[in-house]
C-alpha cells in the first residue's frame, strides 16, 4: 500500500470543473454586488436630500449675529430626469431650516427655460427672513444662462452677479457676495468673475461671505480678504472614488476646508449629473450657522 498519489490522477485543487464552477460563482457574486450598488445609487440620487448642519466660528463677526443661520444648497440640476417633484422635496428640506439667508450657489439646471420652467417653479416657495440669493454655475451658461437669471429673479432669487450687499440682521452687518462662475466668459450676465469689483473697497471691519459655485474660486476671493466662501460643484464625488480626482482640480472637494486663510465650505449639491447614481456622496442641504468667534 502507498499513500503516494496515482501518476496522471487530477486533485480537488486542480479539477477544471471545479475552477470553471469557482469561476461562474465569483462572477454572479460580482455581478449581483454591482447591481446591488448601482441599485443603492440610484435610490440614494433620486431620493430626498440628507440635512446637514455646520457651525462655522468667523473672527469679525458680531456677537449680535451669532448664530445667524445659511441654508446653502447647490448642485440641483433640474432636468429631464427629475422633474418638478424633485425641486419641491428640496425646497421643502430648506423651508424646515428656518433659516435667515438662502443660498443657491450654481448649476441649478440642465435645460432652457421653456423645457425646464414649470419644473423650477416651486422655488418661488423658497422661505428666508433676510432672503434668497443665487450665483451661477458652470451648467447655467449651457441652458441659456440670459433666461435663466431673468427666470430666477421672476421666481424671487436675487441674483448676485459680481456684487455685494449688506445684510443687516440682529443689530449687526455683514457683506454677502456672489461672483459669476469661474467658467463664464463673455459680457453681461455672461461676464467672467470679477473679484476686485465685487470685493474690493468694502468696510474690513465686517465680514464677507462670498458665494461662488466652484471652490477653486477662493484662491482668488482670499486675495481679498474673504472670510467664508459657499460652494459646490463638485457633488462630493458623486461615486466614489471620482471625489479622488475632483481634488486634482478643486482645493476642497467636501465639507470645511481653508484655502490661504479663507474657510470655504463645500456642500454635495442635491441633485446629479450624468448617471441619476450617487455611491458615496449623499445629496445634500447643509445649514451653515455663522458663530462669533
Amino acid at each position: 500500500a502507498t499513500d503516494r498519489p496515482v501518476v496522471g490522477a487530477v486533485g480537488p485543487d486542480h479539477d477544471p470543473s471545479r475552477r470553471l464552477l469557482l469561476a461562474r460563482g465569483a462572477a454572479i457574486f460580482a455581478g449581483l454586488t454591482a447591481t446591488g450598488l448601482v441599485g443603492y445609487g440610484v435610490r440614494t440620487a433620486m431620493g430626498p436630500p440628507r440635512l446637514d448642519r455646520v457651525q462655522i466660528p468667523l473672527a469679525k463677526l458680531p456677537r449680535s449675529m451669532d448664530g445667524l443661520r445659511i441654508a446653502t444648497v447647490s448642485d440641483i440640476h433640474i432636468g429631464p430626469l427629475t422633474g418638478r417633484a424633485h425641486t419641491e422635496r428640496i425646497v421643502a428640506a430648506i423651508n424646515r431650516l428656518d433659516a435667515d439667508i438662502v443660498a443657491v450657489v450654481g448649476d441649478l439646471v440642465d435645460g432652457t427655460v421653456a423645457e425646464l420652467g414649470e419644473d423650477a417653479a416651486p422655488l418661488r416657495d423658497l422661505r428666508a427672513r433676510h432672503g434668497s440669493y443665487f450665483v451661477t454655475g458652470n451648467h447655467e451658461y449651457y441652458s441659456g444662462v440670459e433666461e435663466w437669471v431673468a427666470e430666477v429673479d421672476r421666481l424671487g432669487l436675487r441674483v448676485l452677479q459680481n456684487q455685494r450687499l449688506e445684510i443687516a440682521a440682529r443689530g449687526g452687518v455683514l457683506d454677502l457676495a456672489g461672483v459669476n462662475d469661474v467658467s463664464a466668459v463673455g459680457t453681461g450676465v455672461s461676464a467672467p468673475p470679477d473679484y476686485a469689483a465685487t470685493l474690493a473697497d468694502r468696510d474690513p471691519s465686517r465680514p464677507v461671505v462670498l458665494l461662488a459655485h466652484q471652490p477653486v474660486a477662493a484662491m482668488e476671493a482670499a486675495k481679498y480678504g474673504v472670510d467664508l466662501q459657499l460652494s459646490g460643484h463638485t457633488h462630493g464625488g458623486q461615486i466614489v472614488p471620482f471625489n479622488l480626482l475632483v481634488k486634482l482640480e478643486q482645493p476642497v472637494v467636501s465639507g470645511l476646508g481653508e484655502v490661504d486663510g479663507t474657510k470655504v465650505y463645500v456642500t454635495n449639491g442635491a441633485g446629479f449629473w450624468g448617471p441619476p447614481v450617487r455611491v458615496g456622496a449623499e445629496p445634500q442641504v447643509t445649514l451653515v450657522e455663522l458663530r462669533s468667534a
